[in-house]
């Protein structure tokens, strides 16, 4: 149990037999005190704390307002707002709870054990243990307990906690799986690839714990603005307590009005209205295999205006086939492309494998993004640029046709962000980006952008651009857009974006936008309500008379109602 539910339960229980024993016309005085304390030793410490950091903390203010209840005989109802905002408190306390919890529950998915394959046998071994190069089995039916590489066995595996692929995956020697992820009726031998710090599922976890650490532009805002108005709130009702007495006003009645203004015109309801929603959406969208950075982030992908993709890797799948080359230009450029991480150089050093030409080794190996690569072959300068056209000491000797495939996804994708009027970003040559963008509906293309241009580029497109990228040579683009996401080669990806879609499909991209929209528009409901109840509350105190006791009600109740609010997103019906 939760330190701050343990502390108000024991604080009901001590008012609830006070009032007991109050109504039987015993003396309840030590169990008031007991439900005070209980209640109330926290909230004073915390306001102390902030108070000598020179911040007014409205923790504080319902201290001092239960106690100034107490001072003029209402107990009764001191003790009501002590255990009300206990109450609120414990709540946001399991609101935040339940956020992380719903993220770091991931990390159980690849259990506490696995067996580990040795040379004198197999053997079992805690998780964390596991190295890099370890091989573990993993039996039919059990999760697979680490990121790795399929070595031996075929199987089925069921990744829908990373992926949200919703059919199990054929796995085989050389394919990846991932931890956390349901094998099927085989068995597989899976070499590990990744520490167990450093798995898919761990590092969803660490950014969204990370991610739920920042504060969104809203909640800056409201935290400036909160002290100004605590202390406004303190200044008022010194002047409703003095002014009235310097008049001749009964203390009584004056202390009683001023203490149940301070409650009422307290901004913990306000305080809560902006984070609850972006955390939790936050999470569920880590669920979803969808990194979201930072709450400032998750608030900017709603305000989303225009949206850019990139075309290599993000809308079509990044694995081009050579279709028509010279061997022997074709030979050339995998020596100089050997080195190469681009798809495009990995798809001409696979092709001249496949030819079972004989390749050289190069030497001076250098590549400069989105323009080509250099090295020396045979002692000659090789360079293969853009088209990909091949160089030989500056000459020109040939070109290379490749394809690539559309992602099956990106259609439905692009057509889902119509209304963001889509814009394609590419360094390839006009057909070629023309023919993809006609694939999948896009009408607005920009071709043969080198990195830089592709900054510019997204620099014209407005202050509200989402550039979807793979993060490769599109990183200068990514930091400049409004909100930068990356799909595919994660590891590369963490760096760069603001956002980075695990699953490596287009469609969570709408989802998420979705979701951040709705986490905005619960964040202004949530304002809009906690100001309702503060100025109504507080012009009745002013203009009638409000009982103190529905005072903490409507106070106590509409701050518990907006953190409450914010856990709507966490339900899996908020994630379209």
């Amino acid at each position: 149990m939760l330190p701050e539910v343990r502390w108000a339960v024991v604080s009901t229980v001590f008012f609830l037999a006070a009032l007991g024993v109050q109504l039987a016309g015993g003396p309840a005085e030590w169990l008031y005190a007991g439900c005070y304390l209980a209640g109330g030793w926290a909230p004073l410490r915390d306001g102390l704390l902030a108070l000598r950091d020179k911040t007014l903390d409205v923790d504080l203010l319902m201290v001092v307002a239960a106690v100034g209840a107490a001072a003029i005989g209402q107990v009764l109802d001191g003790g009501l707002l002590i255990i009300i905002f206990a109450t609120s408190g414990a709540l946001e306390a399991v609101a935040t709870r339940r956020t992380a919890d719903s993220v770091r529950g991931l990390l159980d998915l690849a259990g506490d054990h696995v067996t580990r394959l040795t040379a004198e046998g197999a053997e079992v071994v805690d998780t964390a243990s596991l190295a890099v190069k370890d091989v573990v089995l993993v039996r039919p039916g059990e999760r697979i307990g680490a990121d790795g590489e399929v070595v031996e066995g075929a199987s089925e595996v069921d990744q829908a906690s990373i992926t949200g692929e919703p059919l199990p995956v054929p796995k085989s020697a050389g394919d990846e799986v991932f931890a956390g992820t349901l094998n099927g009726t085989g068995a597989l031998h899976v070499r590990v690839t990744r520490a167990a710090s450093d798995t898919v599922i761990a590092r969803i976890v660490a950014m969204v714990e990370e991610a739920s650490a920042t504060k969104a532009k809203t909640q800056l805002f409201v935290e400036k603005i909160e002290q100004r108005y605590s202390v406004g709130v303190v200044l008022a009702t010194l002047a409703l307590f003095f002014g009235p007495l310097a008049f001749g006003a009964d203390l009584r009645p004056t202390l009683l009005r001023a203490m149940t203004f301070m409650i009422v015109a307290s901004p913990c309801a306000v305080v809560l209205a902006t984070m609850p929603p972006l955390l939790s959406a936050i999470a569920n969208a880590g669920r979803h295999g969808v990194l979201v950075k930072s709450a400032v982030v998750m608030e900017q992908l709603g305000t989303t205006t225009r949206v850019a993709f990139d075309k290599t890797g993000t809308l079509t799948e990044g694995a081009p086939q050579v279709v028509e080359a010279d061997d022997e230009v074709l030979r050339l450029a995998a020596a100089a492309e050997y080195a190469s991480e681009h798809p495009l150089g990995r798809a001409i050093v696979s092709a001249a494998q496949e030819r079972r030409l004989e390749v050289s080794s190069a030497q001076e190996f250098s590549a400069v993004p989105g323009v080509g690569v250099r090295a020396i072959v045979e002692g000659r300068q090789v360079f293969v640029g853009r088209g990909p056209t091949v160089y030989v000491d500056d000459v020109e000797v040939g070109t290379i046709t490749l394809t690539d495939r559309l992602r099956d996804d990106a259609h439905a994708a692009v057509a889902a962000l119509a209304e963001f009027e889509p814009v394609l970003l590419t360094g390839d040559g006009e057909d070629a980006a023309r023919k993809i963008a006609a694939e999948v509906g896009i009408t607005d293309v920009r071709a043969g952008l080198f990195p830089q241009d592709k900054v510019s580029a997204v620099r014209e497109l407005g202050e509200r651009v989402m550039l979807v990228g793979d993060g490769i040579n599109d990183a200068p683009a990514l930091a400049a857009a409004h909100v930068g996401v990356a799909v595919g080669r994660v590891d590369l990806a963490l760096e760069t974006a603001d956002a980075v879609v695990v699953r490596n499909e287009l469609s969570t991209i709408p989802a998420v936008i979705a979701l951040s929209r709705r986490a905005r528009r619960l964040v202004l409901a949530n304002l809009a309500l906690a100001g309702t109840f503060i100025v109504g509350l507080v012009l009745w105190d002013l203009l009638g008379t409000l009982p103190l006791p529905l005072g903490v009600i409507g106070h106590e109740g509409s701050t518990a109602l907006v953190a409450l609010n914010g856990l709507r997103l966490l339900r899996k019906s908020a994630w379209t």
